[in-house]
Order: C-alpha cells, then structure tokens, then sequence
C-alpha cells in the first residue's frame, strides 16, 4: 500500500467508500451483507442533506442557541445517523478494515448521539457535527473514481484533493473550534456534553496530523512532476534546449 492508498485507508469515514473500494469483500459476503451495504450507502449524503436543513432553515442556529431541546426533526436525524454508524462500526470490526482512531470516532459518535437522545437536549449541535464530519464524504468519492477510472494524476484528482483538505481544514478545525467555544462558554449545554464535544474536537487534530503529511506527500509529488517536465528531452542522441 503506498503513501496514497494508506491516506485514503485512514480517512474511510462511511460504509459506502468501503463497498466502492472493496468490491471483491462486497462480493463474497453473504447476499443479505451485500443488501446492507447497499441500503446504507446513500447514508452520508442523505445526513448531509437533513443536517443541513436543520442547521440553516430549521434552526436553531447551533452557534447561538446550544443545548435547546431537541426537536422532532433533530431526533430523527440522530436516529439515522445512530444506525449507520452502528452499522458502520459493526462492518469495520467484523472485516477489521479501521485503525484504532475510527473506531475511536464512530465509538464517540455513537455514545455522543445516544446521550442526546436521551437528555433530550443538544440536538443541534450534534446535527452540526453530523453535518461537519460528513461534508467532506462527495469529494472522497469523486477522489475513488477518478483513481479507477484513471483520471486521478490529472488536474481534476489534484482539484479535488485540494477542496477536500481545505474543506476539512475550514469545517473540522476552525468552524468545529468556534462551535466548540459557543459551547464552553454557554452556561446551556450539560457538562457530558462539553466534553463529548472536546474530545471529537481533539480527535479532529489527530485526523489533522494525518491530512498535513498527506498534503506535504502530495506537494513533494507536484514538486517532482515539474522537475520531470522541466528536465531537458534526449532525442536522437542530442539534448534539448531548456526555455
């Protein structure tokens, strides 16, 4: 696995890259495992859609108002996303696809998700960390099929890696701290809650760390791909000019 494959192995963040990426495990499953997978892998668009909806129409705006009690639609958002990452926890333990940092994150999002259902409160921003966490999910995919259908070292695979690292970079690292801060300061949230929300907000980092090697990684490539094309080209024993 090179330096590339092992970058896009770690941020696996939904079932559905897991399908797509392993087709052959996909294909020896049992018929009803196949079902699963395919039932559960418009998940991560059909929360982006939902956890958006909620956060900038529905409301409440989770910056302003943290730790209201949860609304209907809220609820119902938890409960989907509740199953697929139970789902998704499930399918990475049984075919021990994830390191011990997803399972670390689909293990917080689950008691996370469990504990607002339960208080019946704080349920926007627990949409908002839905929503942040899976944005990102569109550009990871168009990132595989661009490496099957052979397009991704062309200028669209470098587009989309770059929108995926500033996308991460803006919602998981500055919008997540400055809703984690509204969160501390507000006297609203319970304190379980707080320290869900320092520990995704940690974990984040810890994805961070992972996305600045893999940008170096890439920007070493890019330096190298020039200098190949800046090399002089040998042809017929004489070597070209330089511009």
């Amino acid at each position: 696995m090179d330096a590339e494959e092992g970058c896009r192995y770690r941020y696996r963040l939904s079932s559905v890259r897991l399908c797509a990426k392993r087709p052959a495990i996909c294909a020896l499953s049992r018929r009803e495992d196949g079902i699963a997978c395919v039932f559960f892998a418009p998940m991560p668009v059909l929360l982006v859609c939902i956890t958006a909806y909620i956060g900038y129409v529905d409301g409440p705006w989770p910056f302003t108002y943290p730790g209201t009690k949860n609304t209907p639609l809220q609820i119902s958002a938890m409960v989907v996303s509740l199953s697929y990452f139970i789902f998704d926890m499930a399918w990475c333990v049984y075919f021990r696809t994830e390191g011990p940092v997803m399972l670390a994150h689909h293990t917080m999002s689950i008691l996370g998700i469990l504990l607002t259902l339960w208080l019946g409160e704080s349920g926007i921003e627990s949409c908002a960390v839905l929503f942040g966490s899976e944005i990102t999910n569109p550009l990871l995919q168009a990132r595989w099929f661009l490496k099957q259908t052979g397009h991704y070292r062309s200028l669209l695979g470098d587009v989309v890696d770059v929108l995926f690292v500033l996308l991460f970079v803006v919602m998981r690292i500055f919008v997540g701290g400055t809703m984690l801060y509204c969160e501390l300061i507000s006297p609203r949230p319970r304190f379980f809650i707080k320290c869900g929300g320092v520990a995704m907000y940690a974990l984040s980092w810890v994805f961070m760390v992972d996305i600045v090697r893999f940008a170096m990684r890439k920007r070493k490539s890019w330096h190298k791909q020039k200098m190949e094309q800046l090399e002089p080209v040998t042809a017929n024993g004489h070597e070209g000019k330089k511009d």
